[in-house]
């Protein structure tokens, strides 16, 4: 008799999603089968991000859908992942008709929890390694690659390191490993990830790690883009800079630095104000001319009055970001920030965040139209899903799932078989995509 149909949903950041592909490895090596429907599964487990409100908001409505899904054919319901490890005491409370429940700690143990078996709690943050099983689910040709758990920072505003504790860091011959592996499979291009990539190897006292994990890397043959997401400005170093030199390493660095202001930088826990963020851009981009660059900021941190908010705006406009976020603050119980209160209205907030976004949708729409007429290599990752006639894809300087895309022209000879690394010449932009063509 087969074992029942799981549908595992994933909510939250590429580190869930790797969670994520580890549990249905454990899962699938377990002899359990697969659906994508919920309504078609006798498992439904969901694996959620509790990080601030709005992600708790969209656990709790797919908490109450699975729930439906119990009363309407009697699936058996478990929550996973950070909402679950930072709110399981009031969450059982709310939801008893919940049957299980898996923090972050557990990963490893979910075949036991799916079976209803009693299994020894973990008392740390599970962190996965080249031996562990995993079904990737991302598109051909790409994979994200998690090279540590956890996080040592003390930002004010930030909840993580209550969920997931203190960094901890992967062997690198782990990594490597899984690289290879990965690139053995078809994997073209890794995308190495964590709270902070650039802190890596620093828990273990080690320094230039990072760097050193790029140049091990790079020797593997069947790899040919090499991505990481997630550095603090005060870790970029002239060496990490110089690995990235390599023509395998994308030349993309992801920094959030969350404000300019001064005094808001340093209320948030931060060191890196806006004069020495653009001295830092400026260093990038000497050391690596056609780097692109992505950040993160926050709006209506407490304390940001207009004075504060302009500083923000102005850095926006002289930094010239390739990629940029913008998250409205979220008052988060148990950080440091929580006891500054809100001095910010919510409808405030978005009339900032709508102003920042604007800012950058004019220096992304003139960017991207310089490219028209260039040639790049592009990683197809399948067809587009508005329209059958064109495929969708990303070039060095796009990151998955958090920048704009290339839509090519699908010929009609196409064989999603090949190498998934194609020549295309761009014909046209918008204010975030690209459009292109194949090129022999």
């Amino acid at each position: 008799m087969p074992l029942p149909a799981v549908a595992l949903i994933t909510f939250g950041c590429a580190k869930n999603l790797v969670d994520s592909e580890v549990m249905l490895g454990y899962l699938g090596a377990g002899g359990y089968r697969f659906v994508g429907d919920p309504g078609q599964a006798d498992i439904i487990v969901l694996n959620t991000c509790g990080f601030i409100q709005p992600s708790r908001d969209e656990a709790d409505q797919a908490i109450h859908d699975a729930l439906a899904q119990k009363a309407k054919r009697g699936a058996r319901d478990i929550v996973a992942g950070c909402y679950a490890e930072r709110n399981q005491p009031a969450l059982a409370a709310r939801y008893p008709a919940v049957d299980a429940w898996v923090g972050v700690k557990d990963y490893d143990r979910i075949r036991e929890v799916v079976a209803g078996e009693d299994y020894q709690k973990g008392r740390k943050t599970f962190l996965y390694g080249h031996e562990s099983p995993r079904v990737l689910s991302t598109p051909r040709g790409w994979a994200y690659l998690k090279v540590s758990e956890g996080c040592s920072h003390s930002c004010a505003f930030c909840a993580i390191p209550l969920i997931k504790g203190r960094y901890r860091s992967r062997p690198a011959a782990s990594i490597v490993e899984e690289a290879r592996r990965l690139a053995g499979a078809g994997v073209r291009e890794v995308v190495l990830i964590s709270q902070d990539t650039t802190y890596y190897g620093r828990d273990k006292g080690r320094t230039n790690a990072l760097a050193r994990l790029l140049r091990d890397l790079a020797q593997i043959d069947d790899l040919r883009w090499i991505r990481f997401l997630y550095g603090y400005p005060e870790e970029i170093t002239d060496d990490l800079l110089d690995a990235m030199a390599d023509p395998k390493v994308c030349r993309y660095l992801d920094i959030p630095f969350q404000h300019a202001d001064p005094a808001i930088v340093k209320r948030m826990g931060r060191s890196v104000p806006g004069p020495r963020a653009l001295k830092l851009l400026d260093r990038i981009r000497d050391r690596l001319p056609g780097a692109a660059l992505r950040t993160s900021v926050i709006v209506g941190f407490p304390g940001e009055g207009r004075r504060e908010f302009e500083a923000l705006a102005a850095f926006v406009r002289e930094a010239r970001f390739d990629h940029l976020g913008v998250f409205t603050y979220s008052r988060e119980e148990g950080t440091a920030a929580f006891a500054f209160g809100e001095s910010v209205s919510a409808a405030a907030k978005e009339r900032r965040r709508n102003r920042i976004l604007e800012i950058q949708a004019a220096l992304s729409a003139k960017r991207l139209s310089e490219l028209i007429g260039r040639t790049l290599d592009v990683l197809i990752e399948g067809p587009y899903e508005k329209s059958g006639r064109l495929l969708v894809g990303r070039t060095r300087f796009q990151a998955p799932e958090v920048d704009g895309v290339v839509l090519v022209e699908r010929p009609g000879s196409f064989d999603p078989r090949l190498e998934p690394i194609r020549l295309v010449e761009i014909t046209a932009t918008d204010v975030y995509d690209l459009e292109g063509r194949f090129i022999a």
